[in-house]
C-alpha cells in the first residue's frame, strides 16, 4: 500500500528555486537561519539553509545530498537511491554529494539541519527511511504539476519514469525541461502520498558503491590527502599512561631539524568526558612535513611518570573478574530476572556450566587518527574522518567559542570506523596545536599511537549455568558477566553503565522461562569506548559457544537444540519495546544450515559450526565449515543469513555481510591487546596482525532474506554470529573446545 508520512512540527519540507532554473527540495529545520552555510554545489545562489537536499539542474541532472558519514557501510549509495527511487529519477543522471555537517547559528546555539548525523552505527537507514521518502515524494509531485501545466491534463493522469513525467497519449517531459516550473509552485498543503513498494525501481535492486571506481583507483580523497595551502604537520607522543605524567622533556635535537619549528606539551583536561579532550599527556611535533614531523618525534627524549594505572595488567583483571563470578558477591546490576531460577533447579534432569574468556580489543582502522584545521578568530574549517560530525562540533566549540556557523566540518570518504570515530580527542588535540601556530595544520596518529592510545573494548569473562529438564527443554538459564564498562566517566549514570556491555533483550532472553543475567563491574584506568557490534558481538560469541556445549551434553544436533529453543512461530516481546519474530530467527538458521550441508554434520570429515542471533529488529546466522591438517586450521566456508526487512540495496547489503562475517572472523582468529605494569603491549601490525587472506574462507555466501517491512541496519549485523560459529566448527573438528579468544593461541594451547 502507498502511505503518507508526516514529519515532526520542528521539520518541515521546503521548496526554493536555484540557480539557472533549477529545483531544491529539502526538509528544513524550523527557525534555521536564512545564511546558514550550505554546500554551494548544492544551492548555487540560494542560500537557504535546507537538509536532505535534492537538486535537479535544467540539464536533467540531478544531485543528491548523503547526510551521514560513510565509513565503508554504503550509505552514501543506499541513502540517495531511497530519494532517487521515491522521486523516479533516472540513477545513471544521479549525482552523490557528502554534505559534511550541516549546522545553523539559532542565536548562539546550534540549529542541526540535517537532524542526527551518524555513521556506521546501524542506524542511518532506519533512522532516514521515511524523511527521505517524503523528500523525494515532493519533488516528484512538484514535477508532475509542472508537467500537468504544460500538457493540459490533470497531474493524476500522468506518470512518472526514469527522470521523466509521461502523458497518456505518450508526451514526455523531462526533469530537467520542468525543473524551473516547477520550483514556482507552492508545496501541498497536505503530505504527499508516497509510492507503493510494488512500484520501486532501485529500491531492492543491487547497485554498485557510487565511489567504487574512485576508491580502487586510488582517487578517493580522504581527509589525509586535504591540503590548505601552506599547511603544516604535527606527530605526537603520548603517555604510555593515560593518567602519566612528563618529567622530562629535551627537545634540542628535535628543534635542530631544519624545517621544524615548534615542540608543544598537551595535557587532558580532567573536567572534561573521555572522547572530548586529549586522550593522555602528549609532546607534539609541529613541522613543514610529515617526513620531518617524524624524524623530529624520533629524536625527542622524554622521561615519563606512571600514575596509579601504572600497575594494572589485563592479567590481572580477568583474574579479578573470575574471582567475583566464582563468589557469592552480589552484582553491580542484575540486568534481568525472569521466572524462578531456584525453583528451577529443582526440576534438572541435567546441568550445564561453562565459562568464557575474552581479550581487550582495538578498533585498528585502516586510516589512523587524523584532523585537518584551518583556524583564524572568525572561522574554524576542518577535514574530519568522523562518525559524527555534530560531536567533532562540540569540541571545536568549547575549544574554539566560535559561532555555531562559523565552524565548517567537512566528513570525506572514511577508511575504518568501527567506533572510534565517535570519540574525538583526535580533533581537541588538532584545534589546540592550530591555535599554537598561525597556519593550516594537519594532525597525523602514527599506528603505534593508533593501537596503544585507543578506546579498547574492554575484555570480559562470562559464566553460564543452565538447567535442562527430563523432557530436554532448556529451562532455566544463569549468566554472569565481568567488564569494564565503555561508559564509565561518560556521563552516564551508574545504574546504567552495564548497557554497553550486556544487552536485557540479548538471545536467549524471553525464550527461556527462568531467565537471569548479573552484570559485574571491573574497575580499569585503560581506556575504553564505543566499539563495531557491541555488546552483541562479546555476548554472541558466550552465548551461541554455551547453546552448542548444551547439545553436545545431550548427545544431539545443535541445529535440533537451537530450533527446540526458538520454539513456534510466534512474536516474543522485548523489554521495552518490540518483538522477536521466532519464525524470522530460525529461517536464517534454517538457510545456512541448508546452504552448507548440515545434514551431514555428524558424519563430515571437516567440521560445521553453527550460531544465530537477533538485534534490533533484524535476525542472522551462520554456519562454517573448517578443516584441520595437523595444526594448520583452513576455513573451507562460511555461509550467513541475514533478515532486516526492506532491502535497500542488495549489493551493497551483501558487501556489508560478508565485510562483517571477515573481520569477525579475523578478530576470533588473532586478536588481543594485553596491558603489562599499564602499558599497552601492541604497537604494530606484527603485534596486531589481522587476518591474512590464507586464515579467511575465499568467499562468504551471503543469503538476504526479501522483506517487507521498515528496513533495519545491517552495518555490523554480520558480527556477532561469524565467532562462535567457527568455535563450534573447531569443536567439531578437533574436539577441542575453545573458550577464549584468541582462537589460534588457544587452539594451539589445548592441542
Amino acid at each position: 500500500m502507498s502511505g503518507t508520512v508526516r514529519l515532526s512540527r520542528r521539520r518541515f519540507l521546503q521548496v526554493l528555486a536555484g540557480s539557472a532554473g533549477a529545483l531544491i527540495v529539502g526538509i528544513r529545520t524550523a527557525r534555521a537561519a536564512v545564511d546558514a552555510t550550505v554546500p554551494p554545489d548544492m544551492l548555487g545562489d540560494a542560500l537557504f539553509g535546507l537538509g536532505l537536499y535534492v537538486r535537479v539542474d535544467a540539464d536533467g541532472s540531478v544531485l543528491i545530498g548523503a547526510r551521514d558519514p560513510d565509513t565503508g557501510t554504503g550509505v552514501a549509495t543506499s541513502l540517495p537511491r531511497i530519494i532517487a527511487d521515491e522521486m523516479d529519477a533516472d540513477w545513471q543522471h544521479v549525482r552523490v554529494l557528502p554534505l559534511g555537517l550541516g549546522v545553523a547559528n539559532n542565536n548562539g546555539r546550534p540549529r542541526w539541519l540535517y537532524g542526527q548525523q551518524v555513521g556506521g552505527t546501524g542506524n542511518s537507514i532506519p533512522r532516514a527511511w521515511r524523511d527521505l521518502r517524503s523528500a523525494g515524494a515532493l519533488a516528484r509531485w512538484l514535477l508532475m504539476q509542472a508537467a500537468a501545466q504544460q500538457f493540459g491534463v490533470p497531474a493524476d493522469r500522468l506518470r512518472t519514469e526514469k527522470g521523466s513525467v509521461i502523458a497518456a497519449d505518450g508526451r514526455r517531459a523531462g526533469y530537467g525541461a520542468l525543473a524551473a516550473a516547477a520550483a514556482k509552485i507552492a508545496p501541498p498543503q497536505s503530505p504527499v502520498a508516497l509510492k507503493s513498494p510494488d512500484r520501486y525501481t532501485l529500491i531492492g535492486q543491487p547497485a554498485g558503491d557510487v565511489d567504487a571506481r574512485a576508491i580502487v583507483t586510488g582517487q578517493t580523497p580522504y581527509s589525509l590527502d586535504q591540503h590548505f595551502g601552506d599547511t603544516v604537520v604535527a606527530v605526537l607522543s603520548h603517555c604510555p599512561w593515560p593518567d602519566g605524567q612528563l618529567t622530562g622533556l629535551d627537545s634540542t635535537a628535535a628543534l635542530a631539524i631544519k624545517g621544524v619549528l615548534k615542540v608543544v606539551e598537551l595535557k587532558p583536561d580532567p573536567k572534561l568526558p573521555p572522547g572530548q579532550t586529549v586522550i593522555a599527556p602528549a609532546v607534539a611535533v609541529i613541522a613543514e612535513s610529515t617526513w620531518l614531523a617524524l624524524q623530529a618525534r624520533r629524536a625527542l627524549k622524554l622521561t615519563w611518570k606512571p600514575g596509579a594505572s601504572g600497575s594494572e595488567s589485563t592479567a590481572a583483571l580477568e583474574q579479578q573478574a573470575t574471582s567475583l563470578l566464582n563468589s557469592d558477591s552480589a552484582p553491580t546490576t542484575r540486568v534481568r530476572d525472569d521466572g524462578d531460577i531456584d525453583k528451577a533447579r529443582r526440576k534438572a534432569a541435567r546441568r550445564v556450566e561453562a565459562i568464557y574468556y575474552q581479550p581487550w580489543l582495538a578498533h585498528a582502522t585502516s586510516e589512523p587518527m587524523n584532523c585537518l584545521v584551518r583556524l583564524d578568530k572568525t572561522s574554524a574549517t576542518l577535514y574530519v574522518p568522523t562518525q559524527s560530525p555534530q560531536q567533532a562540533w562540540t569540541v571545536v566549540q568549547r575549544l574554539t567559542g566560535l559561532a555555531p556557523d562559523q565552524i565548517d566540518i567537512r566528513v570525506p570518504r572514511i577508511g575504518g570506523g568501527y567506533g572510534r570515530r565517535l570519540d574525538h580527542d583526535y580533533v581537541a588535540e588538532a584545534v589546540l596545536l592550530a591555535k599554537e601556530v598561525d597556519k593550516p595544520l594537519q594532525l597525523f596518529w602514527p599506528r603505534d599511537e593508533d593501537l596503544t592510545h585507543d578506546f579498547y573494548r574492554s575484555g570480559c569473562v562470562h559464566k553460564f549455568n543452565a538447567i535442562i529438564d527430563a523432557k530436554r527443554h532448556l529451562i532455566a538459564w544463569n549468566q554472569r558477566l565481568a567488564s569494564a564498562s565503555a561508559l564509565t566517566g561518560r556521563g552516564v549514570p551508574s545504574d546504567h553503565l552495564w548497557t554497553s556491555e550486556v544487552g536485557v533483550n540479548q538471545f536467549p532472553a524471553g525464550l527461556v522461562p527462568n531467565y537471569r543475567s548479573d552484570w559485574f563491574s571491573l574497575t580499569s584506568s585503560i581506556p575504553r569506548g564505543p566499539h563495531r557490534g557491541m555488546p552483541d558481538v562479546s555476548n554472541a560469541f558466550a552465548v551461541g559457544s554455551f547453546i552448542d556445549e548444551i547439545a553436545h551434553s545431550l548427545k544431539e544436533d545443535p541445529l535440533v537444540t537451537h530450533l527446540r529453543l526458538i520454539g513456534e512461530p510466534r512474536l516474543v516481546p522485548l523489554q521495552g519495546a518490540g518483538a522477536i519474530d521466532t519464525a524470522r530467527l530460525a529461517n536464517v538458521l534454517k538457510m545456512v544450515t541448508d546452504r552448507i550441508g548440515w545434514s551431514d554434520w555428524l558424519r563430515s570429515v571437516n567440521g560445521l559450526g553453527l550460531a544465530c542471533w537477533h538485534t534490533d529488529g533484524a535476525y542472522v546466522a551462520h554456519a562454517i565449515e573448517v578443516s584441520m591438517q595437523g595444526e594448520k586450521l583452513t576455513i573451507e566456508r562460511a555461509v550467513c543469513a541475514v533478515d532486516v526487512g526492506r532491502v535497500i540495496n542488495p549489493k551493497g547489503l551483501e558487501g556489508q555481510v560478508a565485510g562483517a562475517t571477515l573481520d569477525a572472523l579475523s578478530t576470533a582468529l588473532n586478536l588481543a591487546i594485553t596491558v603489562k605494569d599499564g602499558k599497552v603491549q601492541q604497537n604494530s601490525w606484527k603485534d596486531y596482525p589481522l587476518a591474512s587472506m590464507a586464515q579467511l574462507p575465499h568467499a562468504v555466501e551471503v543469503i538476504t532474506v526479501p522483506g517487507e517491512g521498515d528496513p533495519a541496519g545491517a552495518s555490523f549485523l554480520a558480527m556477532p554470529t561469524a565467532a562462535p560459529a567457527l568455535a563450534n566448527a573447531v569443536f567439531r573438528v578437533s574436539a577441542v573446545r575453545v573458550r577464549r579468544l584468541p582462537l589460534m593461541k588457544e587452539l594451539l594451547r589445548l592441542l
